[in-house]
């Protein structure tokens, strides 16, 4: 097993020493922009415990992740109009896995539109607004 590295992007966003754009958060998790979206409301749902990844997470921790998970994924939906979600989790650089603490990709999904990977971060404007209108559905 691999040893949780304290200074990954997410554990500085958690310890407040990266911006992020806040979703959701409580005692337990945490759900922000991702600054990369393959799609406009592409949020990530993390635990605020340290892990790697999924297979290293706690049980207790995943639970709560899952609750977090559940009600950001319906109130991304609204927000931005989706037809549908993709929910995309990653363990190990085999699989694609970048940052490596344990993270839920939500990803809105319309109808004949396929995400891509952008090659730039969004504009900060843009993901301030879509993170209002993701709070205001959980709201809803």
């Amino acid at each position: 097993m691999t040893e949780y590295d304290q200074d990954n992007v997410f554990a500085k966003i958690l310890r407040g020493e990266l911006p992020a754009h806040k979703v959701y958060e409580d005692e337990h998790t945490l759900a922000f922009m991702d600054v990369f979206p393959h799609a406009p409301g592409h949020t990530l749902v993390i635990p605020k415990a340290p892990s790697r990844n999924l297979l290293e997470a706690d049980t207790e921790d995943l639970c709560h992740v899952m609750r977090t998970l559940h009600k950001v994924a319906r109130a991304v939906k609204r927000a931005m109009g989706a037809d549908g979600i993709r929910i995309m989790q990653l363990n190990e650089t085999a699989a694609g896995q970048e940052v490596f603490h344990t993270h839920f990709h939500i990803i809105p999904a319309h109808e004949g539109v396929r995400p891509t990977r952008p090659s730039e971060m969004a504009p900060q404007e843009e993901l301030a607004a879509n993170a209002e209108k993701i709070r205001a559905a959980l709201e809803d």
